[in-house]
């Protein structure tokens, strides 16, 4: 069970209840893929409202990587939801609000 108070969040994906959540290290992966220079970059950059279907897989990919997974980016790629894209997107929303609170969802 998802826990809210770190970060914690349960979705449905690829068949299965999995948890996400974006530690430090899963932070700094962002950082990294998205070539933000900080957390504030980064938040801000979620903060836009526009996501790629790449941005997506990158959030929630590192989400899950963060939640003890061992997951790539191209295995995120090819899994589904109920909802299909929108069902992505509300998960990747979660999961920021989860991080950095309500006003980046």
């Amino acid at each position: 069970m998802a826990n809210r108070h770190r970060g914690e969040i349960e979705a449905e994906l690829g068949g299965r209840r999995r948890t996400l959540v974006l530690t430090l290290g899963a932070l700094a992966e962002l950082e990294a893929a998205f070539g933000a220079g900080d957390l504030v970059a980064l938040a801000e950059r979620f903060g836009s409202g526009r996501l790629s279907a790449h941005d997506l897989i990158r959030i929630i990919g590192a989400g899950l990587r963060g939640a003890g997974e061992t997951i790539s980016d191209d295995e995120v790629a090819a899994m589904t939801t109920e909802r299909g894209v929108a069902g992505f997107a509300s998960t990747a929303a979660a999961l920021l609000a989860a991080t950095f609170g309500e006003a980046q969802a």
